[in-house]
């Protein structure tokens, strides 16, 4: 299933805290039950794709702090 720019931009958009708490709901939804066989394969691909967002949001944060670790201290 190919992603619409549209929906890639959203995703993009999206704010780790955001990104997270779909994807704890999509988890729910998937251990939970009950849906059908296409259901669940949208939530598991709707869940890859917010993983995504909070991985790059985590790797950025860790590369922020890195930066920040690397600099010398600034002498006052």
């Amino acid at each position: 299933m190919a992603k619409t720019d549209e929906a890639a931009s959203s995703d993009a958009a999206l704010g780790y805290e955001q990104a997270r708490d779909e994807l704890i709901d999509v988890v729910r939804r998937l251990e939970a039950g009950g849906t059908t066989l296409e259901e669940s394969l949208a939530l598991w691909e709707r869940g890859e794709e917010l993983a995504k967002v909070c991985r790059r949001w985590l790797e950025g944060a860790r590369a922020r702090l890195d930066a920040a670790l690397a600099e010398p201290p600034e002498e006052g």
